[in-house]
């Protein structure tokens, strides 16, 4: 299983971005999906996640603002990115959950993409 997340680039703050993940093969179709980020000298964190029921979750820093969605038939997540801030700047990695529902751990995720980067400037 293939992850590729792109869409990535550079923004103003106050600007918006979309990011897609593709799944080579839809292994994803029944799991959960995840969006993480890792600025440079952080820890990877996380940004949000969907189920397999459509149920999302965000990390607090990104309520709001950013939107979570997935075409389970296509086995892609999009991630809306509004309102950026100069503290949005990261790598963001997509990744598919062990199960039909995950939460902000990187261990509820089985496969992960090598990332997008997203630059917001002030």
């Amino acid at each position: 299983v293939q992850l590729q997340a792109s869409g990535g680039g550079l923004v103003q703050a106050g600007g918006s971005l979309n990011l897609t993940c593709a799944v080579s093969r839809r292994t994803s179709s029944n799991n959960a999906m995840g969006w993480f980020r890792q600025a440079p000298g952080k820890e990877r964190e996380f940004v949000g996640s969907i189920n397999w029921g459509g149920s999302t979750n965000y990390a607090d820093s990104v309520k709001g603002r950013f939107h979570i969605s997935r075409d389970i038939a296509k086995g892609t997540a999009y991630l809306r990115m509004n309102s950026l801030k100069p503290e949005d700047t990261a790598v963001y990695y997509c990744a598919v959950g062990l199960r039909p529902y995950a939460g902000g751990k990187p261990l509820d995720y089985r496969y992960w993409g090598q990332g997008t980067l997203v630059t917001v400037s002030s």
